[in-house]
């Protein structure tokens, strides 16, 4: 049984016949151990059950089909490894006999150059393509290593590699999430509109639940419940409280142990929580340090009920590995076209700060009180590689839509309040103009990384929705 984070990979070493099949059997040797020691499960023909366990007859892609369709809830994407020339026709109809839906990379190994003769000659950069084009005849979708030619052993294959394997991560991901809306989207926010309907067509359901439900449970929940203490005691460890009053820190606390026992109980992954200004008025608190827990925990969680937002957290996440926040472009920062402030009030998770505390909700304390916007997490964001998303539905189109794109956090100072920093972004003001014009919400999905490329992979070519790469 395979660890959760684990990824495992289906082989199909390619071969054919009238070029040198010793190369066939090496490839696959040297392919298996780099892809074990990269931590990789690999679901391939053994060498007892074809040739050098290659796919070449149609009798050896039909016993690989089958094999990978006994493995179907395991396998998360597909190696073609090519040493030699290859059947491209072996390799297509091994997937297609699979039934598998997953992601494919194909990868050539590379000639060399004092080993060009009939006994040693690959003609991998040939067959490559080949193999593409009846992939493409077959309509199975596949992604392509960052050069050609590229052997096993290489830098460049062990990059490729990590990549890989995060675009398996999201689309694996993506497969039958399930995401808690906890709470009616703000009146004010419209933005934040999306198709249940359209969501549901690509295997995202949603699973409601009135604040009501929230508050009243959390109202009967008692101050020495084990379940109230264990947060608590986790809110107390994640964070500093500073001068939070013990009330307000005991209903954050049985707020979060409240949305821990419905998430479980729904299995829900992901979640969206309303705030303004129901939360504040009605409850005491703002769900910001909560939420941070959750998204820090690799269990992203947006405000406003952008169930939108908190997908595009997600698929940053899968990709990486590493904890995603929910921003809103927010501010021009001084003259440069190529900067701008993203801040939110705030519930960045801690991984995105330098310093971290707990304090008050500065905007909606004006209209509520101080006494009941206590508990975001606020801070500058550290610098560093940063990389973004957003996903939206578009009722009138019937599709999913997005944008991805790099930047970076920079040190610039910034003298604000909640949790914000200064982005950097080259070609800013395209990708501005294009979020405008396309109708784009203010709310973008940020990450620490650069994962852009994987994300872009997976829900363009796999999960099939339209996405547009800022470059």
């Amino acid at each position: 049984m395979k660890k959760p984070s684990q990824i495992t990979l289906g082989l199909i070493v390619g071969n054919r016949g009238f070029f040198p099949d010793h190369l066939a059997k090496s490839g696959r040797e040297e392919m298996m151990a780099v892809l074990e020691a990269a931590g990789v499960r690999v679901i391939a023909p053994g060498t007892a059950d074809t040739k050098y366990g290659a796919v070449e007859t149609r009798v050896e892609s039909r016993m690989c089909g089958e094999l990978f369709d006994r493995h179907r809830h395991e396998i998360d994407g597909v190696i073609i490894t090519l040493p030699n020339f290859g059947e491209e026709r072996g390799i297509a109809d091994a997937l297609r006999y699979s039934g598998l839906n997953v992601p494919v990379l194909v990868q050539a190994t590379p000639d060399t150059p004092g080993r060009m003769t009939i006994a040693d000659r690959r003609d991998s950069f040939c067959g490559k393509m080949s193999c593409c084009n009846n992939l493409k005849q077959y309509g199975i979708p596949f992604s392509l290593t960052s050069l050609h030619t590229e052997a096993p052993g290489s830098p460049e294959f062990a990059k490729d590699l990590e990549w890989f394997k995060s675009v398996c991560r999201v689309v694996r991901g993506m497969k039958n999430l399930r995401i808690g809306a906890i709470g009616a989207r703000p009146a004010a926010f419209n933005t934040v509109r999306y198709s249940e309907k359209l969501l549901e067509q690509a295997g995202i359901s949603v699973e409601p639940i009135d604040l009501s439900e929230i508050f009243g449970r959390a109202a009967k929940m008692a101050d020495d419940d084990p379940a109230a203490i264990e947060k608590l005691e986790a809110i107390h460890a994640y964070v500093s409280t500073g001068s939070t009053p013990k009330k307000a820190l005991m209903k954050m606390a049985k707020f979060g142990a409240v949305v821990d026992h419905w998430m479980q109980q729904t299995e829900v992954g992901i979640s969206a929580i309303q705030c303004w200004t129901s939360m504040e008025e009605y409850f005491g608190v703002v769900p910001c340090t909560v939420m941070s827990m959750m998204s820090n925990n690799l269990m992203s969680s947006a405000c406003e009920v952008d169930i939108c937002g908190v997908i595009g957290m997600h698929a940053l996440r899968l990709a990486s590995g590493t904890p995603s926040a929910l921003l809103d472009w927010n501010n021009n920062y001084g003259n440069d076209p190529d900067k701008a402030v993203c801040f939110h009030c705030s519930n960045l998770p801690k991984d995105f700060f330098e310093d971290v505390k707990m304090d008050f909700q500065l905007i909606i304390a004006g209209t509520v009180g101080k006494e009941n916007t206590h508990g975001t997490v606020v801070g500058k964001v550290k610098s560093g590689p940063m990389s973004y998303a957003r996903f939206s539905t578009i009722d009138s189109e019937g599709k999913i839509r997005g944008y991805v794109g790099e930047g970076e956090f920079t040190s610039d100072p910034l003298d604000t309040f909640g949790g914000a920093g200064v982005v950097r972004i080259p070609g800013m003001q395209k990708l501005l103009r294009y979020i405008c014009e396309e109708g784009f919400e203010h709310h973008v999905a940020a990450n620490l990384s650069s994962s852009a490329s994987a994300v872009e992979e997976a829900a363009a070519k796999y999960l099939g929705w339209s996405v547009y790469r800022h470059q």
